[in-house]
């Protein structure tokens, strides 16, 4: 026991607990690249909904401001520009209804995967809970074979079946920050989207009854 490793102690677990320790490996690789590519998604939309905010306060004519979106295909912002801007004829209703669609579709788009993340944290310590539940057993099973309950018969089973809760552990405490963290930054993107949807949406109006047409 004195000269095992985390590493010898895992190949030295039962089926059972390999298996549990494969799906929790499975589960923190997931969530890794999760966490990996939602700090960049949500780094490139804010970056380009700045750049949108910018021009959109410094470019008054439409045509143009319409043309500089065209590379901005992470922004909430753009997106929401270009439905309003291929709405000619709209009254204020059918104009506010299609923002919302695109405010619905965009939500989603920066929720994605978070899911994944707040369900690794919360089942990934039970899944970890089980394999250590599972080793013990043995553990004690083995007790139970060799008729002995020494501290040198109960312990390998145990710190290999203990794997099992830290390996748990190891997986969810890393979705469940992230999840937070990136929920707190997705939430904070929605609301802002959302003001300038209707920011949008009257300067639509204001500009429909101006020119009585609705061109823009």
């Amino acid at each position: 026991m004195s000269g095992d490793t985390v590493l010898t102690l895992i190949f030295k677990a039962g089926p059972v607990v390999k298996f549990v320790l494969l799906i929790l490996l499975s589960f923190s690789i997931f969530s890794w690249a999760i966490i990996f590519y939602k700090f960049r998604l949500l780094s490139k939309v804010e970056k380009e909904s700045g750049k949108f905010h910018a021009d959109f306060i410094k470019i008054k004519e439409w045509n143009s401001l319409y043309q500089s979106t065209k590379k901005l295909t992470l922004s909430p912002y753009a997106n929401l520009f270009r439905a309003a801007y291929s709405m000619e004829d709209a009254d204020r209703d059918e104009i506010r209804s299609a923002l919302k669609r695109v405010e619905a579709m965009e939500a989603v788009r920066l929720e994605k995967y978070l899911t994944f993340l707040a369900t690794t944290g919360s089942t990934t310590p039970f899944i970890g809970l089980f394999g250590t539940v599972w080793g013990i057993m043995n553990s004690f099973m083995g007790i139970g074979r060799v008729g002995a309950a020494s501290l040198a018969v109960v312990a390998p089973g145990i710190a290999e079946a203990l794997i099992a809760t830290a390996a748990g552990l190891g997986a969810a405490i890393p979705a469940v920050v992230a999840y937070n963290y990136y929920l707190s930054r997705t939430r904070r993107i929605i609301i802002m989207m959302e003001d300038f949807s209707r920011e949008l949406t009257d300067y639509c109006t204001r500009k429909h009854g101006e020119t009585q047409t609705g061109s823009f």
